[in-house]
């Protein structure tokens, strides 16, 4: 035992003199050296390849744990395998994406896969439930520091924070394209309400914790949730500037009088004008006829007063919506390419995120309204 000791000290040693990037504080194992260090004690092990950006992402949490667990008196080995190098034993694993992290009992060559949120705690959660034993150390979840306004959750302070209160919290990718473009806006709706203690605006990203976000059934990015006391109440489909995003959150916090009068005073638009970062957030729920158009169109602004009758038609029906897309817009061309769109005006239908139909009648508004009856009285029979 104390050969295995100083043979996983002196890995240790080698490993931080050199510059590692997937953690000093880890330790290196080799097809040669698992058998034997699985042997000595249980081992939580990292199987990484380096160009993984998720790997590179997790190895300063990986490195804290290791700093952490590699001592004399700790009960597991904080490790890593480079599946580059090591392609039988990751096999042999079952290792099919990176990072994959598994604890290994001691003298068990099959481990526990982890499949939880990558941040410290509740990496040393898992190793405690695993082990039986107590986590040492474990900070208590408090609010996670702001800036300007915006807090980041991690699973631990999600966890102890959203079940009370109001949150409007977008949950995100860093990759995301679309996440990427609403970041400044979504900076400045925190620095709005960031003295407004009766609503947090947040951020989570998916990357990190998978599981909350299946919980809350994110299913694309960003997604932007009101949350209040834990439980989803509305999520945000309307158009993502600050100003929209401004007075979707007032009339969720349900303000004073004075708000709540401005807002009646406000009528609610009669078409709904979408984009690529909002069409499927809008179409989602219920039926929406979209009118895809170009302005040069001449059909299209002839139709323009009728379709805007019909908007004002269905203003306030709880299944129906009337939108429009503008397919000359850069950002929409990509989208109006995916549905299809190879003339102007283009209406469809779609019932639940999903196209049931195309309207081909008369441009006029009785032939339109019974079109979306025709389907409303289908599925009331």
């Amino acid at each position: 035992m104390n050969y295995l000791f100083l043979a996983i000290t002196t890995s240790l040693t080698a490993v931080g003199a050199a510059s590692d990037e997937h953690g000093a504080n880890t330790v290196t194992l080799t097809a040669e050296t698992f058998e034997d260090s699985v042997q000595g004690k249980p081992n939580f092990v990292m199987f990484f390849a380096p160009w993984c950006g998720h790997c590179k992402r997790l190895s300063p949490t990986w490195d804290d744990l290791g700093k952490k667990y590699n001592t004399e008196k700790a009960e597991v080995v904080v490790g890593k395998v480079d599946c580059t190098q090591h392609t039988a034993l990751c096999s042999s694993q079952d290792v099919t994406g990176y990072p994959t992290l598994k604890l290994f009992g001691k003298g068990v060559q099959s481990g526990v896969k982890y499949k939880g949120p990558r941040d410290l705690a509740s990496l040393e959660r898992f190793i405690a439930e695993q082990l039986g034993t107590e986590v040492q150390d474990v900070e208590q979840a408090s609010v996670p520091e702001a800036l300007t306004g915006l807090v980041e959750y991690t699973d631990v302070t999600f966890k102890a924070l959203v079940p009370n209160g109001r949150h409007f919290i977008k949950f995100y990718a860093p990759w995301c394209g679309h996440c990427q473009r609403l970041a400044p806006t979504w900076e400045s709706l925190a620095k709005t309400f960031e003295h407004d203690k009766s609503v947090t605006i947040g951020k989570l990203d998916c990357t990190q914790f998978r599981d909350i976000c299946t919980e809350y059934e994110v299913k694309g990015y960003p997604t932007l949730l009101w949350i209040e006391d834990g439980k989803k109440i509305e999520k945000y489909a309307g158009d993502r500037s600050h100003e929209d995003l401004k007075k979707f959150t007032v009339r969720s916090l349900g303000d004073d009088a004075d708000n709540q009068k401005e807002d009646a005073d406000e009528p609610r638009p009669p078409i709904a004008i979408l984009t690529s970062e909002n069409f499927e957030n809008a179409i989602e729920r219920g039926y929406t006829l979209v009118k895809f158009f170009a302005p040069w169109c001449g059909h299209c602004k002839r139709m323009a007063p009728t379709y805007d009758e019909l908007g004002r038609k269905f203003v306030g029906h709880d299944q129906v919506k009337i939108a429009k897309v503008d397919c000359t817009q850069e950002v929409n061309r990509a989208l109006c390419s995916e549905q299809n769109v190879n003339g102007f005006p283009t209406l469809y239908l779609y019932k639940n995120a999903n196209h049931i139909g195309e309207y081909n009648g008369d441009r006029s508004l009785n032939d339109m309204v019974s079109f979306i009856t025709r389907h409303l009285e289908h599925d009331e029979l």
